[in-house]
């Protein structure tokens, strides 16, 4: 088993430097703080593994009563209510009643989509990642075009110690 200083080693950066341009443009883009805690919420909600259970069967089925989304993930239910309470209150799911029975379904193709994204990523094989040959999301916006090429020393680079909190 690695030390913490072996992890810490492996997942920070060994040259302490900040790129301007880059730093800019993600505080220029980032989520307000009440943004970011809405994010957070929902995640927390698809986080808990009874939840994901049902987020799943809703997914396969297209729309299910309570009674038959308990019956096919084996939950009571009580707890099958209250998750979808907590979902539809997140805007997750959306509910219809017919007559004694409510139906649930995804409340919409961003949330499938979330879903079916998360399945792809826990069963692909991830590919090893090393200064050779690194893997790299392609940026979003303009900035990408003014980023230096990865472990290349250009005169933008400005050497910090940490970029400030206010900067």
């Amino acid at each position: 088993m690695r030390s913490d200083e072996t992890v810490i080693g492996i997942d920070a950066c060994t040259d302490h430097c900040v790129h301007p341009e880059t730093v800019r443009h993600v505080r220029a883009r980032a989520l307000p703080e009440d943004d970011l805690t809405r994010v957070s919420a929902v995640f927390k909600l698809l986080g808990d593994p009874t939840r994901a259970k049902l987020l799943y069967a809703l997914l396969e089925a297209g729309e299910l009563c309570v009674c038959d989304l308990a019956a096919s993930t084996g939950t009571t239910e009580t707890t099958v209510s209250q998750s979808l309470r907590l979902l539809r209150a997140s805007q997750v799911v959306t509910a219809r009643r017919d007559g004694r029975l409510m139906y649930y379904r995804l409340a919409d193709a961003h949330v499938r989509m979330l879903l079916d994204l998360t399945r792809e990523h826990m069963t692909h094989e991830p590919t090893p990642m090393s200064a050779d040959h690194p893997t790299e999301l392609a940026p979003v916006g303009p900035a990408h075009a003014q980023r230096p090429a990865p472990h290349s020393r250009t005169p933008s680079r400005t050497r910090s110690a940490r970029p400030e909190a206010g900067a």
